[in-house]
């Protein structure tokens, strides 16, 4: 059976160097598709699509990892590693606070994952650059949001310690081989 890893984690918590750090160590990892979403909205003059029109952006990024998900399960691969999950989804809706359809959850119902990993807010590595507008600030409220999200779907979070990125890439890769 296929493993299907999520990382998770408020923005600029490292989850994004990690699943790089896998790709080059030969894993598959299905990328983060609210950048592309972002850059495709900048191109068609929307700045931050998220906070003009957060459910537009959100049904887009549901369409993507819809497809992500379908296409990892279709691959002949034990394990595949995802930088965010469906459930991230309604959690940042949530916390927008911003009303969204049923099918958001049940899609979160529908699509499960292996395992969670949990990225905690990390001062020191927070940055923000044109996609990552949110401060260090923010990101720690949405990861309230996040961690709750995922509880309430029934997953246990796996916390990935603070340390380099060789040591938080081993320490996902022992947790996932103990198994």
């Amino acid at each position: 059976m296929q493993q299907k890893i999520v990382l998770i984690g408020g923005p600029g918590t490292g989850k994004t160097t990690i699943i790089n750090e896998l790709v080059k160590e030969g894993y598959c990892c299905m990328t983060e598709v609210s950048r592309a979403v972002i850059l495709k909205a900048k191109a068609e003059g929307i700045e931050q699509l998220f906070l003009t029109e957060p459910l537009l952006f959100s049904e887009m990024l549901l369409e993507g990892r819809e497809k992500q998900y379908k296409s990892a399960a279709a691959l002949q691969t034990k394990i595949v590693f995802f930088d965010r999950g469906i459930p991230d989804i309604h959690a940042y809706l949530d916390y927008v606070k911003t009303k969204y359809p049923r099918y958001f959850v049940q899609k979160s119902k529908m699509y499960k994952y292996t395992k969670i990993f949990h990225f905690a807010p990390w001062k020191e590595i927070h940055t923000t650059d044109n996609e990552r507008y949110e401060s260090f600030e923010e990101a720690v409220k949405i990861d309230a949001y996040l961690v709750a999200t995922y509880s309430e779907l029934g997953y246990l979070l796996v916390q990935v310690p603070f340390g380099s990125v060789a040591e938080r890439t081993t320490f996902i890769l022992n947790a996932i081989s103990q198994e």
